[in-house]
């Protein structure tokens, strides 16, 4: 009798005994499935050896080299700029372009690739600085004393979504918890935490490495620990392109002060009483905590400001006026700039307007520019002398 079910591979056997025509059939169908797997098994790894793996970079070598690549076929000029110099990449024959650096300190450095003239990330590497227009990558060598990450207890970083109903906009936050926060029952306190123009609230810490720096000065009894708050600083989108956009520093204050400081109080274990607040930020940030800071001494004793975009004379007139007032409410009016930074002459004028009016303050210029290994090393500087 002829089997009315062949095998489906293409193979059958017409037999006069039913039962055994189906076996060998079933037989016939699992050889030639278990070839076809076989068959296309290898055809995928002859595939996967000619087919190029993903490009990688940077790569650190145990020499202390570092080298820079990325694939652009068709480009014609590609360099690597940032904080470790301006470098020239060369294309070889598969159309990867790369740089080897003979020598890099230790350090965290941003960098971005330049491909005809058009800057970008480095797709090769995962580590992105968070900003506005995010294109700039990082390279960290292990080696710095201050913000490394090292083998210390450390805190922890909160991430928080809100709606601010003060100013009627979606915010968002980060706020660091100090080492043991979670299994102890004491109260902390605060310290707010401003960014610059270009980045964003995750910026002091996807970058800035606040939390690693915070938690080494912790470690080394050398500050308080404390709670930190990072606030976006441009509630009003549009701001940015204005750092110095008066409205934009009006919202930032009132989310601030209504919405933001208040569900950090409530939801974490925060010390009541102005002498346990703080408030510092770096370029545009300093432009916010000055003005915000100065204007709210009845909230915060300690005031700060890292190469600041200063504000107008007029923004803080009601400090200025009454210094008295002034030097018994400030615990630490405390600003440091850069002696490159191109915001030098704007801070040295402020400054002889506080002097002039007998503010009390400190003012250091050190080496450097507008830049976060000097704003790393101005945060290691100001948090040992909070909350004392």
């Amino acid at each position: 009798m002829e089997n009315k079910n062949p095998a489906h591979f293409g193979v059958s056997i017409n037999c006069r005994a039913p039962k055994k025509c189906y076996i060998m059939n079933k037989f016939l169908h699992l050889f030639f499935l278990s070839f076809t797997i076989l068959a296309l098994s290898f055809v995928s790894l002859e595939a996967q050896k000619k087919k190029p793996g993903p490009v990688t970079s940077p790569t650190i070598h145990a020499d202390g080299k570092v080298t820079f690549r990325i694939k652009a076929s068709k480009a014609k000029n590609v360099m690597v700029t940032g904080e470790a110099g301006k470098h020239i990449l060369v294309r070889g024959d598969d159309g990867i372009w790369s740089v080897t650096l003979e020598s890099v300190g230790p350090g965290l450095y941003g960098y971005s690739f330049n491909i005809d003239g058009v800057g970008m990330i480095d797709p090769g590497n995962m580590n992105l600085k968070p900003g506005r227009s995010p294109k700039t990558s990082i390279l960290y060598i292990p080696g710095n004393a201050s913000y490394d990450f090292k083998d210390v207890p450390h805190g922890t970083v909160h991430y928080h979504a809100y709606h601010s109903k003060p100013i009627n906009r979606l915010r968002e936050m980060q706020v660091y918890t100090p080492p043991g926060y979670e299994t102890s029952k004491q109260d902390y306190p605060l310290l707010v935490l401003q960014h610059g123009h270009s980045d964003s609230f995750a910026s002091w810490f996807g970058y800035g490495k606040a939390h690693w720096i915070l938690d080494n000065l912790i470690a080394s009894g050398k500050a308080k620990p404390m709670i930190v708050l990072m606030a976006d600083g441009h509630p009003i989108p549009e701001s940015y392109g204005n750092g110095r956009d008066p409205a934009n520093t009006e919202e930032l204050r009132r989310d601030l002060m209504e919405a933001a400081l208040p569900m950090v109080e409530k939801l974490y274990r925060v010390k009541s009483g102005r002498e346990n607040r703080a408030i510092v930020g770096l370029s545009m940030g300093g432009l916010h905590s000055l003005t915000i800071g100065l204007n709210e001494l009845d909230s915060f004793a300690w005031v700060g400001a890292f190469s600041a975009a200063v504000p107008e004379q007029n923004a803080v007139k009601v400090v200025l006026e009454d210094s008295a007032k002034t030097n018994k409410q400030l615990k630490l009016l405390w600003i440091a700039c850069g002696k490159d930074d191109f915001l030098l002459g704007e801070n040295k004028e402020f400054i002889s307007a506080l002097k002039k009016n007998g503010i009390e303050h400190e003012f250091i210029v050190t080496e450097g520019k507008h830049s976060w290994p000097v704003w790393r090393g101005y945060l290691a500087n100001f948090a040992p002398k909070l909350f004392r």
